[in-house]
């Protein structure tokens, strides 16, 4: 355990070194919440029940699962495979399957950093109060995040070189963060594309988590076995596929 903490916070350190960790995790969805609040925050946003400032929350509260599970772990995991970093620690007392918890669990903690710093400036600077049970949107908050790590651990374990990769977490990542209502809010949408936003596995998790915000839990069932199944289905896939080398 102690050889796992030692080798955590050396990972840990290389993450808080990274600018697009830094930009794309913790400030992005900082400075994307100021600007929809400052401009339209308590306006209601289209016929969704919440006010601008509600659904931006809950939508960039997701970011950094975003950025993490297609971005962050794909990228480290794949190019550690590529520089030839997991077939040297096989042979050594070193166990690769340690850095690579170590690796998520830093995405994790990225991931738990940006929210945190979001509701601190939501709630002490906008005024913001969650009318839902916290506890139960902090449970649906990590099934998101586990849905979502389990489909970079996917790709990672699919992808042999860097340049597919490369094109697969593009192919995830942008769509994601633009049209699954992450960090534009998915009411301002034409309705084609709300809808599509819908059958995203981010989107579903947003649309669970602005349900549970508003103390809404009558159609929290389907998102939740749809979440789940992802998590399963692309986690044994992972499972099954990873490669050291």
């Amino acid at each position: 355990m102690k050889r796992f903490w030692k080798m955590y916070r050396v990972e840990q350190k290389i993450f808080f070194r990274s600018p697009d960790v830094i930009l794309f995790n913790l400030a992005m969805p900082l400075v994307t919440l100021i600007l929809i609040t400052v401009i339209a925050g308590n306006k209601a946003a289209a016929d969704s029940g919440l006010t601008y400032l509600q659904s931006a929350y809950v939508s960039l509260s997701t970011v950094g699962i975003c950025c993490s599970a297609f971005m962050s772990i794909p990228i480290v995991i794949v190019e550690y495979r590529s520089q030839g970093v997991l077939r040297r620690m096989y042979c050594s007392p070193c166990s690769p399957a340690r850095l690579l918890a170590c690796d998520t669990l830093c995405s994790g903690v990225m991931a738990v950093l940006s929210t945190l710093i979001l509701t601190a400036a939501a709630v002490t600077v906008f005024g913001y109060r969650m009318a839902g049970n916290v506890l139960i949107y902090m449970g649906v908050w990590l099934l998101t995040m586990i849905s979502m790590f389990s489909i970079g651990l996917m790709v990672a374990s699919l992808c042999r070189t860097t340049k597919s990769m490369n094109v697969a977490t593009s192919l995830l990542y942008f769509p994601m963060l633009l049209f699954s209502g992450a960090t534009i809010p998915a009411e301002v949408f034409p309705s084609g594309l709300r809808a599509v936003s819908g059958w995203m596995p981010l989107g579903v998790g947003i649309r669970l988590l602005k349900s549970v915000s508003v103390g809404c839990y009558n159609d929290v069932i389907l998102p939740v076995v749809t979440l789940t199944a992802i998590a399963v289905i692309c986690g044994t896939v992972a499972i099954r596929t990873f490669r050291w080398e």
